[in-house]
């Protein structure tokens, strides 16, 4: 199971809710803010529109959360795990021996519907890297727990290749920047089926 770290502090306790009814008001505040910070970012919401959507008072918001950036902690949670979760499920369903011909486009494949659900969550949190270190940190556990879960799963399905952690980072580099690519950037002048294929021909070489 992928690991998440949390590096966010907090300047004082918020209360835990324990009731049905309670939990169920947090989730809505939560399931607001993913929507708000999707739709506006997240330096275009501020809490009373979140309470609003959430359908509760500004401060039932504050009875659970710190601030915005403690929404923020829980909101970055369910996009972790709705994003990547599902990415190394795909290697829980491979038998050995394993054919990189067929992993390949099926990562790349699903890396790009990711990025295309999810467009533009990610792209309010990734434009928070440059201004928020924690944000920052965070991100980078992601990539070490992804990169350290895959070549467990690797090792696990016997797949022998060198300098496996190496190669599945640089894996992960080119496939991401090929989905920003894909459905951000849409260059007109590039033929982003041949740049497909390039990029699934240069992973199957980096790893056969």
């Amino acid at each position: 199971m992928l690991k998440y770290y949390i590096i966010f502090s907090m300047k004082n306790v918020v209360r835990q809710p324990r009731q049905e009814r309670s939990i169920e008001k947090k989730n809505r505040i939560i399931e607001a803010s993913y929507s708000l910070f999707s739709e506006v970012g997240y330096y275009g919401t501020n809490t009373a529109e979140i309470a609003k959507k959430a359908g509760v008072s500004t401060g039932i918001v504050y009875g659970y959360f710190q601030d915005k950036r403690d929404i923020l902690i829980s909101v970055m949670e369910i996009y972790i795990k709705n994003v990547f979760d599902p990415l190394l499920k795909i290697f829980d369903k491979i038998s050995t021996p394993v054919d990189i011909n067929e992993l390949v486009p099926s990562v790349l494949n699903y890396a790009i519907k990711l990025h295309k659900k999810h467009a533009k969550m990610h792209e309010a949190l990734h434009s928070l890297r440059h201004t928020d270190e924690g944000i920052n940190m965070e991100f980078i556990s992601l990539e070490d727990n992804i990169t350290e879960e895959i070549a467990k799963k690797f090792q696990n399905l016997d797949f022998k290749t060198e300098n496996v952690v190496e190669k599945i980072h640089f894996a992960m580099d080119i496939i991401q920047s090929f989905s920003h690519e894909y459905i951000f950037d849409k260059h007109n002048y590039i033929d982003y089926d041949i740049m497909r294929e390039m990029v699934t021909k240069t992973l199957v070489n980096l790893f056969e």
